[in-house]
């Protein structure tokens, strides 16, 4: 009977909310994501510590999909094209490049590391900046 009371994971559902309201606000939607694992597909130059960070606005990619298992998009990095696929497992953190203003996942409820000196990074956030809280 437990197996009934299962839900899947809200993630999916949690990114393209926020996305969407990011869009409505008109700002520009960021996703932190864990380049390392199982069907990640992105510009590993760009890779810092393990993670990137990605434009997912319209104005920086082409044919943007959430679905409930991957995030899928074309985009250019340094001028080549690149289909990008992310599974929504290792998107770490979703956020407003204008004010930082989104949401941070975690699966343990412990800290989720994120890139030095990205918005969502409480150490390089000047005081008076917006910061991102984990709430349990």
């Amino acid at each position: 009977m437990v197996d009934e009371l299962m839900m899947t994971s809200s993630r999916p559902y949690l990114l393209r909310a926020l996305n969407e309201w990011i869009m409505d606000n008109t700002m520009t939607p960021h996703i932190v994501v864990d380049a390392a694992g199982d069907g990640v597909i992105v510009p590993l130059q760009f890779v810092e510590n393990g993670k990137i960070v990605l434009n997912i606005s319209p104005f920086a990619v082409r044919d943007l999909l959430l679905n409930d298992e991957s995030i899928l998009f074309s985009a250019r990095f340094a001028g080549k094209p690149m289909n990008v696929v992310v599974p929504v497992t290792n998107v770490l953190a979703i956020y407003a490049k204008e004010n930082g203003q989104g949401m941070v996942f975690s699966d343990d409820l412990g800290n989720t590391p994120v890139p030095p000196n990205s918005p969502l990074d409480p150490e390089s956030s000047p005081i008076g900046e917006p910061k991102l809280k984990l709430v349990k």
